[in-house]
Parts: C-alpha cells; structure tokens; sequence
C-alpha cells in the first residue's frame, strides 16, 4: 500500500469501505483529502466515516476526485462491477483506481464474503469496467500464504499450555514466510494482489 500511495496518490482520495480508516497515515503525505466511505451496516466502527453510502451509489459529483481506493473490500460486494462502474464515475480523466483483494483467505466478515479474485479476475474486472489496467501485482509468494494460514489454523490453539508453542510457531512462520519468498518466489500462490487501473477519458 506504501508503493501505491508513493506511485499514484494525489488530489482527493475516496476510500471505499474504509472502515477505521487504517491506510490514512501512508496516504495523507501525498493526499490533499481522504473521504472515508462505508455502509451503515459495517462490522467496523463509522467514527472515521466521512460519506455514510454503500458502494453503488456514492453520493458525490461526477469526475469529482484522483483516486478510489477499493481495498479489501471486492469480495464483499455482490456486485463488483456495478462498485467498479461507480468509481470510474467518480474519477477524472486520469484518476486512478487502487484495488487489493484476496486470492487464498479464509471465509471473513461472514455472510458478506462472495468471492476470491486470481490475477486474471482483476484484470478481465478492470478492462470490463473500461479502465486502462496499469498494473497487478502479487503481494506474497506460496511461503508467506502457508505462514499466514498456518498462523490462522492454530488460533484455536492459542491457550492452556499450548499457548507459548503456538505463539512460537506463529512468530517463526511469520518470520520466515516472507523470507523464503525471496529465495523460492512462487506467485501463484500470492494470498492478495494489487491492482491497479486508470481512467482515461
């Protein structure tokens, strides 16, 4: 996320389902505005809510802002094209959209988790909604998904005089997940991937 703010953040941002707002500090050095967006019904608190709306009908003016963010949020709208059609809407010639999604991950914010998004997926989303795709781009190699799943799975685990051992094998796999990605990169196996498109007319 650091890469995207550096690479594409300007202007306005709108961030679609944002929750508490967590990527605000990495975005607000190269943002004039971030306009938080969520739905009345999110799991998470709406003290950072800027724009109460779901993410088809965002009430702001047409080629209104530089950049959507869309960050983790795909898999949980029935209708992402309908979401990715909304924030076309909302950006300038030029603006860029920021997408992250999930591609192996556990069910999550349960029932709204619809579906999983392979590079390929991204792409296809992206031309069909008729933006310009700059770039997607893995964000783990297979190493750091088994750690990060592994770690999940022995959550259960975690008391009574277990709980040092799991604690001590979540943090080794943790440690050495993405460390072994840098020697053997698979990235097929990417749990997430950013996506990237541009709006051009």
């Amino acid at each position: 996320m650091a890469y995207a703010a550096q690479t594409y953040a300007r202007g306005t941002l709108v961030d679609v389902g944002c929750g508490e707002k967590p990527w605000a500090v990495i975005f607000s050095p190269y943002v004039d505005e971030h306009i938080g967006v969520d739905h009345e019904h999110s799991p998470h608190k709406l003290s950072h809510v800027d724009v109460v709306a779901d993410a088809y009908e965002i009430p702001l003016p047409d080629e209104s802002v530089d950049m959507v963010l869309l960050s983790a949020v795909l898999e949980h709208l029935e209708r992402p094209t309908d979401a990715m059609t909304e924030a076309k809407r909302l950006l300038r010639p030029g603006g860029h959209l920021i997408l992250t999604a999930p591609f192996f991950w556990p069910l999550h914010e349960e029932p709204r988790d619809f579906y999983r998004y392979s590079p390929y997926g991204l792409r296809y989303l992206l031309e069909e909604t008729g933006f310009e795709v700059v770039e997607v781009v893995p964000l783990s190699g297979v190493w750091t998904t088994l750690a990060l799943h592994l770690s999940y799975a022995l959550t259960k685990y975690r008391r009574g005089p277990l709980r040092p051992v799991v604690g001590l094998l979540t943090r080794f796999s943790q440690w050495a997940g993405p460390r072994w990605d840098q020697i053997d990169f698979q990235p097929r196996f990417s749990w997430n991937h950013l996506a990237v498109g541009r709006k051009n007319s």
